[in-house]
């Protein structure tokens, strides 16, 4: 069984549900607290143990790549005047050498064809997908605890959350066989399926981990759900050919895709800082 040493982020959305926020910045540097939302996610990949993370970008989007580059102006600024703590900071979100690389997402086509994207970086070999608009907070962090349970069963995994019946038309959700601990068979996955028809209450919060064929899956570049090429469909085709399971994490999800979740993830990240956490909660605790 090979290791997971690659992760996907395909960032290449409009983010038209935190508009006009994210007109001209990518929704994904859009800052939930004090850095960028995209920020976390690959904090959260690096945690994991992944090595190489390959970043599927669109048109306008330039800033993505800006972010992870050197500032020497900004570096020097800082030196200079010895904001030591701030320098740090800033460098630690800078990647090691080839351990990111961009790719374009030349048409809107859908997640499936996003994550196709990078196939010839991802090659003949396991990898995560990690959804930007999707901050998870956990200790350890969500992708981590997915690989040590990757480690024990292999196969194809994908996180899973409980979500209300009347919610499941969002989202892609699973159809649960036997269930182990926080494993889940997988005996199936429908993409949004209509109100009421949901085999579960089990939802993809946008954390997984897959094998290679489902690259040789997307090749062929079918539509479903809302026209576009859907990575669940893909996953579905999978299915009793390879191990499926489902991982129930330990943790919080924040869709930052959303206004309101990206308002409460502002407020989480916030007060699980010991430096304003009190003045936030005494803030929130004076209005009615």
């Amino acid at each position: 069984m090979k290791a997971v040493r690659k992760a996907v982020l395909p960032v290449a959305g409009l983010g038209t549900r935190v508009m006009p926020g994210a007109k001209t910045t990518p929704k994904n540097l859009l800052n939930v607290f004090d850095r960028p939302i995209l920020a976390y996610v690959v904090a959260e990949a690096r945690a994991a143990g992944i090595e190489h993370i390959v970043v599927v970008l669109g048109r306008g989007q330039g800033g993505i790549e800006d972010y992870f580059d050197r500032h020497v102006e900004l570096e020097s600024y800082l030196e200079a005047r010895g904001k030591t703590d701030i320098l740090a900071e800033v460098r630690a979100e800078l990647p090691r050498p080839g351990e990111m690389s961009f790719v374009r997402q030349m048409s809107p086509l859908g997640l499936g064809h996003a994550v196709w994207c990078a196939r010839d970086i991802v090659g003949d070999e396991p990898f995560a997908v990690l959804l930007p608009d999707e901050l998870m907070a956990g200790s350890p962090g969500i992708l981590a605890q997915m690989v040590a349970a990757y480690n024990e069963v292999g196969g194809n995994l994908v996180a899973a959350l409980e979500v209300p019946a009347s919610e499941t038309h969002k989202y892609g959700v699973i159809d649960p066989g036997s269930s182990d601990g926080r494993l889940t068979e997988i005996k199936g996955l429908v993409e949004k399926p209509p109100q009421g028809t949901a085999p579960s209450n089990l939802m993809l919060p946008g954390r997984y981990i897959l094998q290679p064929e489902v690259m040789r899956t997307l090749d062929a570049q079918e539509k479903g759900a809302g026209g576009e090429i859907q990575l669940t469909d893909a996953m579905a085709r999978l299915i009793g050919q390879q191990p499926f399971h489902a991982f129930r994490f330990e943790g919080e999800r924040y869709d930052c895709g959303s206004a309101e979740g990206f308002v409460i993830a502002n407020l989480a990240m916030a007060l699980a800082r010991g430096d304003v956490g009190p003045a936030v909660r005494e803030f929130l605790s004076s209005r009615p």
